[in-house]
């Protein structure tokens, strides 16, 4: 993060999941979840700059509403009304991390947000009284305000930290087509009863430094209606395995699907196969934060 007297920025960094479980559904319709989430070093950077009065929002980003149904906007306004801001703040938004791609985008840059602002005008506030505020826009926000390594359960809110994930290279790769959150975890609920992945298992490779412990449990319950609905995203697992992956999963509800590579070689490598064959709208070599 960078400062002066009234402007900051602030990296908003991605994430994935390494293990992604549904375990029941409360009464309010949500689904209670047992996750293993990682952050990664793909990030959008936030600039904030004080102003006298509201909240205005600029993006690079043409696919982005910059008003209040933003999740930067309802962040900024959550926070200055329950804090009781009276000056007004600009945010501008440099997008690189994939919209609607299962890797918290938009929640990442909520957290950026109420972490951003919370400095701007000194409010002095812990991680844990913004966690609070970040549960009312998002499961997501609260992971993405701790970061690294961390076992979600609940709605996604409640956040035990885990030793750093041993470091792999990672290839990201986001596929050209949009998948609804809402009806993946609809047409789950209507499905047969799924495998579990072994989350305790990877929690335990982790805290062990082992990394093939890690790719050999990799699982994701939502992937059992996404993939049946797009068969890209098996096919894009199965080029990154056959291009040396260790191992290779959905991201979140997806479409986003990242391969774990032992080397930055056999990532890029892999990279510049899937490229050739267009499978992917976006493609990331990256790492583990």
């Amino acid at each position: 993060m960078n400062r002066d007297v009234n402007t900051l920025t602030r990296k908003a960094y991605a994430k994935i999941n390494l293990g992604l479980d549904v375990v029941g559904r409360l009464e309010n319709g949500y689904h209670q979840v047992r996750m293993i989430m990682q952050a990664v070093g793909l990030y959008d950077v936030l600039t904030f700059r004080a102003a006298k009065s509201g909240i205005g929002i600029t993006t690079d980003s043409g696919e982005l509403p910059t008003g209040e149904d933003n999740l930067i906007c309802r962040a900024a306004r959550l926070l200055m009304e329950t804090y009781g801001v009276e000056a007004g703040v600009e945010i501008h938004l440099e997008k690189h991390i994939p919209i609607a791609a299962g890797m918290a985008g938009g929640s990442t840059d909520a957290a950026a947000t109420l972490q951003g602002l919370n400095d701007l005008f000194a409010l002095q506030l812990s991680q844990e009284q913004l966690r609070q505020l970040g549960v009312q826009i998002g499961a997501d926000v609260p992971y993405c305000i701790m970061g690294g390594t961390a076992l979600a359960e609940g709605i996604g809110e409640v956040l035990t930290p885990l030793p750093p994930a041993p470091q792999g290279t990672i290839l990201i790769a986001r596929p050209d087509i949009r998948v609804s959150t809402k009806y993946v975890y609809e047409h789950l609920d209507a499905g047969e009863t799924w495998q579990h992945p072994d989350i305790d298992g990877m929690r335990s490779a982790i805290e062990s430094g082992d990394l093939a412990g890690v790719t050999e449990r990799l699982g994701n319950v939502l992937e059992t209606v996404t993939v049946e609905a797009y068969p890209v995203i098996a096919q894009l697992k199965r080029e990154m395995l056959s291009c040396g992956a260790m191992g290779s999963l959905m991201s979140g509800s997806g479409p986003t699907v990242f391969g774990i590579y032992g080397s930055g070689e056999q990532a890029r490598a892999a990279r510049d196969c899937l490229e050739k064959k267009g499978l992917a709208r976006e493609l990331f070599v990256t790492g583990f934060v």
